[in-house]
């Protein structure tokens, strides 16, 4: 059996803020797409509980901050 290690790794566009949100009738959602494998593919979208795309923003960096420090300690362990 081999020891496979996934690593979280994220699209990020600079030029737009709003990367990775989404806009549902006034309540922001994060929006991404995980691969389970190699061949299928699973989009995500969870509410962010807020109408203000500033503190959606915040809530989605953090979010993604969480997801890349569990990604560390699964490569370390």
């Amino acid at each position: 059996m081999s020891n496979v290690i996934t690593l979280p790794a994220l699209r990020l566009n600079p030029e737009n803020p709003n990367h990775h949100l989404w806009n549902n009738n006034g309540t922001w959602f994060l929006h991404y797409t995980v691969y389970p494998t190699p061949f299928t593919k699973e989009r995500i979208r969870r509410s962010l509980g807020t109408k203000d795309v500033d503190t959606a923003r915040a809530r989605r960096d953090s979010f993604f901050q969480q997801l890349l420090g569990q990604g560390s300690k699964t490569a370390v362990a």
